[in-house]
């Protein structure tokens, strides 16, 4: 039964990756039909992302009354009937309207899977199911680009993406007796009170877990986002090689968690943290340096690289560092920061280089892999078990 339920839960992940890539690859096809500019998408991508912060601050207290079963089942069911509301939106505003329950959906869901797996199964698992979520992302343009080349529209790529999140919400709602005992026995949700806010941030620790998961989030985003602007603007490579190489940070970082899988099995999570800063730090100096376009090119799959392990084993070794009472507290506030980190890191290099020069990307990067090694030392430091 248990690998029954984890079998669930990989599919689950390759589901929750498939809706997040659509809005970018769908855009230029909608904006115009709209009628508002192509910079409004922004302000989806922001309601999304709010939506996301308020329910991962909730997860503690949703997930403590229903356990993450249900939590992920109605979650996944919100997300599914979101993208069917965009696939029937005529107007921008019924957009930004169903943006708040996807948002909604996905935090939930998105803390409540990561605590679960980091409470019930090792480390290689959550690497991997990263790695499936990394898939489904993947799959998620070639679904509407399939939809768009088929003279379907937009519309229909939303819509194939929203049956297949309701075939997901039957498997989960199917599979909801197996979620009822854990791995380690018991039953699957904790009928004590949920923590407040103060409260969580007032552990050990908590602040510094938080503080390196802004950073780390904000070093994948913006290095994804402006990578390909990077290479075209200082490294002088054409803008259809870069659009490719930039694509490799992506790779990186998705072939990176499943090299870490297997890693996990003979390394702890502290080390496989430690080693991928000290990868992200290597390919952020052949990016610095002046060594061509080849270096840059293998500076951005070392990053891609370097940041692959560290995302699924900071969230792994949280009941490690917090006690598994306090785990999905501490989990609901890590995913709030990492959702900060993403909204406001990389619009904030978008106006260095606007301002003054795009040549310090990677010193931006660089400074954000600083405060974050800084955050993970504190934290190893507050008392907490180390993994």
């Amino acid at each position: 039964m248990l690998h029954l339920l984890l079998a669930v839960i990989y599919i689950s992940f390759i589901s929750l990756g498939l809706p997040d890539a659509l809005l970018g690859s769908a855009w230029p096809s909608m904006y115009g039909e709209f009628g508002v500019p192509v910079s409004c998408a922004g302000a989806v991508s922001m309601i999304i992302a709010v939506g996301t912060i308020i329910s991962s601050l909730q997860s503690d207290r949703l997930t403590r009354r229903l356990g993450a079963g249900k939590v992920t089942a109605v979650s996944v069911g919100m997300t599914a009937a979101a993208l069917f509301g965009f696939s029937a939106s005529r107007s921008f505003l019924q957009l930004c309207l169903w943006a708040v329950p996807y948002g909604l959906g996905a935090g939930s869901v998105d803390a409540a899977l990561n605590n679960y797996v980091a409470l019930h199964f090792a480390s290689r698992h959550m690497s991997w199911l990263h790695c499936m979520w990394g898939v489904g992302a993947s799959l998620g343009p070639y679904v509407m680009g399939y939809a768009l080349t088929g003279g379907g529209g937009w519309n229909l790529g939303y819509r194939y993406i929203a049956l297949l999140q309701i075939v997901l919400t039957l498997f989960l709602l199917l599979s909801l007796p197996l979620w009822r005992t854990p791995a380690g026995g018991g039953t699957e949700a904790d009928p004590g009170p949920a923590m407040t806010l103060g409260q969580i941030l007032r552990i050990p620790g908590a602040k510094a877990v938080m503080a390196a998961f802004f950073c780390y989030c904000a070093i994948e985003q913006t290095a994804g986002l402006w990578a390909s602007s990077y290479l075209v603007l200082q490294k002088g490579v054409p803008a259809e090689t870069a659009a490719g190489y930039a694509s490799l940070f992506f790779a990186g970082i998705t072939v990176g968690r499943a090299l870490s899988g297997f890693l996990t099995m003979k390394l702890s999570d502290s080390r496989m943290i430690r080693l991928g800063q000290g990868i992200i730090a290597a390919g952020t100096a052949a990016l610095l340096l002046p060594l061509g376009e080849r270096a840059a090119l293998a500076g951005l799959i070392f990053i891609g690289l370097g940041c692959a392990p560290i995302y699924p084993c900071i969230i792994h070794s949280t009941p490690e560092h917090f006690g598994a009472e306090k785990s999905q507290a501490v989990i609901g506030v890590q995913m709030a920061s990492a959702y900060a980190g993403t909204c406001l890191m990389p619009p904030l290099f978008g106006l260095i280089a606007n301002h003054i020069t795009a040549s310090l990307f990677p010193v931006y990067l660089l400074a954000l892999w600083a405060l974050m090694v800084l955050a993970y030392e504190t934290l190893l430091r507050s008392g907490g078990k180390v993994a």
